[in-house]
């Protein structure tokens, strides 16, 4: 008898994902992907709101999302819709629930920080080899969350509100862009570390790891230069210059950057340099996982 299908989607401030899998041996194995940069937290707006602009951005996605559970054969009670920071964030929240409904045809669970810290982490912890004391870092659209632990225990885990989306907006959205963004982003980062800047340190660490669309598109620029992956001062230091001398707003002329993350990569080195001084990690490896794949460990305990 074939193990039946399940879907984990999630709607993050960047990124609306969902993964298709089915229980082998155990453990879940994804049959398929779906993506698409919907980039909510863009529409956040002065009295707290989502655009309707972005609002529908985001139902358009949903609805390419139910056709393809149907295409797939997912079945319904095996959905799980998780939605993160600028759902957790917007004063109309529950209407964007209320029209996506029935779009989509399932509810959306507005979980918190603390929650999506928890399954960032088992996500990295079922998709990633490594042992020891470890820190996750996952910079989001409009959030981060931060995870030491240890195996499958959790020592601390916190989420903050910067993102690259957010900080893009408030510190990169002028070109040419200069060292000054650079450093107003690296004075909020810290501001918004706050007190946890002390006890990330105070814990400490053996590996850092990374899982987080920021990461990746600096992993994916590395290996397209047939680079090491691992993620450095240096690295990150080498792509600052290039995005300060780049002559057009698309970036485009940066080897290896993929052209759907460059609206928002400035960000996300930004906030990566910031990180790397600030916590002192010398070297930030990518995870194999995160929150979609702490969701999909979740429906494959109940499949």
């Amino acid at each position: 008898m074939t193990a039946p299908l399940y879907a984990a989607i999630t709607l993050g401030s960047n990124s609306f994902n969902m993964l298709v899998a089915q229980t082998v041996g155990q453990q879940p194995k994804v049959i398929a992907k779906y993506k698409r940069k919907v980039r909510l937290a863009e529409g956040i707006q002065k009295d707290g709101s989502l655009s309707e602009e972005v609002l529908l951005r985001g139902l358009d996605c949903l609805a390419m999302f139910a056709d393809m559970l149907k295409k797939e054969g997912v079945s319904a009670g095996n959905v799980a819709v998780i939605a993160t920071a600028t759902l957790r964030k917007i004063s109309n929240s529950d209407d964007f629930c209320r029209r996506a409904l029935p779009v989509l045809g399932y509810p959306i669970e507005i979980i918190s920080g603390m929650r999506e810290a928890e399954l960032i982490y088992q996500g990295m912890v079922a998709t990633t080899e490594g042992e020891g004391r470890r820190l996750v870092i996952d910079i989001g659209g409009a959030s981060t969350e931060f995870i030491i632990g240890d195996g499958t225990s959790i020592l601390l885990k916190t989420s903050l509100p910067m993102g690259c989306v957010t900080f893009n907006e408030s510190f990169f959205s002028n070109f040419p862009m200069q060292q000054l963004d650079f450093d107003d982003a690296k004075a909020r980062v810290k501001t918004v570390l706050g007190e946890q800047l002390s006890a990330l340190k105070r814990l400490g660490w053996h590996c850092a790891v990374g899982a987080s669309g920021s990461v990746q598109s600096v992993v994916e620029l590395l290996n397209h230069r047939g680079l090491s992956s691992v993620i450095t001062l240096e690295v990150l230091s080498d792509l600052k210059r290039e995005i300060l001398s780049q002559s057009d707003e698309s970036m485009l002329s940066i080897s290896g950057l993929n052209p759907e993350r460059a609206p928002t990569f400035a960000a996300g080195v930004a906030i990566l340099l910031a990180l790397f001084e600030l916590l002192e990690i010398e070297k930030l490896y990518l995870s194999g996982g995160a929150l979609r794949e702490g969701v999909l460990q979740l429906l494959a305990c109940q499949a």
